[in-house]
C-alpha cells in the first residue's frame, strides 16, 4: 500500500535503435537462407522472446517440429541425385520453400509490428535517459495553488477610530454682528437717560 508520494515506475521495455534492430533482422533471414531453412527456428526463438505472447511460442515449437522433420527427410533421402525420384525432390523443394517463406515473412511482419506499438525511441538515443513519468493527479491539484502568481490584492482602508478618552471639542459660535451693535445701542441710550435725569435733578434742586 503506497502513501500520497510518488507511485515506483514498473519496468519498461526500451527500445533498440533502429540500426541494431535491422542488423539483427539481416543476420537471422542471412542464417535462414543460407540453411535452406533448418535455422527458421533461431528468429522465431528472438520473436517468441520479445514479443512474449503464447501465439509465437506455439509457432516456434511448430517451426522446429517442421526443421526436424525437414532434416529427418534429407537424412532419409539417397545421397545420389539420380537415384531421388522427382515426386521427392518436388516435395523437398516446396517444403523449403515454404518454410522459409512463412518463417521469413511472419518474423519480420510480427517483429515490426511489436516494436511500432512501442513507440519512438527514448529521448537522446539511450535507454539510460527516460522520459519522466507524468505528474499524478494528486500532485497536479496540490502543486497548482502555489504555482499560480499571486495578486495583488489591494487592502481596505482602516477608518481612524475616536479615541473615547478625549472630550469632544465644540468650536465657539461667534456672536452675531448686528446683535452686539444693539445690545451697545441699548446701553448707550440707557446710559444717556440716565444723564438727562441727572441733569435734571440737579437743575430741579438749585431751583429751589
Amino acid at each position: 500500500m503506497h502513501g500520497y508520494g510518488p507511485m515506483p515506475q514498473q519496468p519498461t521495455t526500451s527500445r533498440p535503435s533502429p540500426a541494431t534492430l535491422t542488423t539483427v533482422r539481416v543476420i537471422l533471414v542471412a542464417l535462414t537462407v543460407l540453411s535452406c531453412g533448418l535455422l527458421g527456428w533461431a528468429p522465431m526463438l528472438r520473436l517468441a522472446i520479445v514479443t512474449r505472447r503464447p501465439r509465437d511460442w506455439f509457432l516456434l515449437v511448430v517451426v522446429i517440429a517442421l526443421n526436424i522433420g525437414l532434416f529427418a527427410f534429407i537424412m532419409a533421402t539417397p545421397d545420389d541425385p539420380d537415384q531421388m525420384s522427382d515426386a521427392a525432390a518436388l516435395f523437398m523443394m516446396l517444403w523449403i520453400l515454404g518454410l522459409l517463406a512463412g518463417v521469413i515473412t511472419y518474423y519480420l511482419y510480427a517483429e515490426i509490428r511489436h516494436y511500432n506499438t512501442l513507440g519512438a525511441p527514448a529521448p537522446y538515443g539511450t535507454p539510460g535517459h527516460p522520459a519522466p513519468p507524468p505528474p499524478l493527479p494528486y500532485q497536479q491539484q496540490h502543486l497548482a495553488p502555489h504555482q499560480q502568481p499571486r495578486q495583488h490584492q489591494p487592502q481596505p482602508q482602516q477608518h481612524q477610530q475616536p479615541n473615547p478618552y478625549t472630550a469632544p471639542t465644540t468650536p465657539p459660535t461667534p456672536t452675531p454682528a448686528p446683535q452686539r451693535l444693539d445690545q451697545v445701542r441699548a446701553e448707550l441710550d440707557e446710559l444717556s437717560d440716565y444723564l438727562r435725569k441727572e441733569n435734571r435733578d440737579s437743575r430741579d434742586g438749585e431751583g429751589r
